[in-house]
């Protein structure tokens, strides 16, 4: 059995009453599959956050996904540290 990295829990950046009403009526159009594939880690536009959890890039697709009620926290992500 192959064991998953742990993360923490995601964190938003953001309030959700300051993201783009447009960028998530985009992503609203989007399948939970396609959403959750362009936030690999690797791709331009993947999952980015601070070792804390705090949501640095993926804001809007994460917030959808999660009114889908899918476990974002277990997403595979790109960890940013400080240099």
């Amino acid at each position: 059995m192959v064991e998953l990295p742990q993360f923490p829990p995601l964190k938003s950046l953001h309030l959700d009453s300051l993201l783009n009403a447009a960028k998530l009526a985009q992503m609203e159009r989007l399948s939970t599959e396609t959403l959750k594939v362009s936030l690999l880690p690797g791709l331009p536009g993947c999952l980015k956050t601070r070792p804390d959890g705090t949501i640095l890039d993926g804001h809007h697709r994460i917030h959808i996904l999660r009114q889908r009620r899918v476990d974002v926290d277990e997403l595979p992500r790109e960890v940013v540290v400080k240099g």
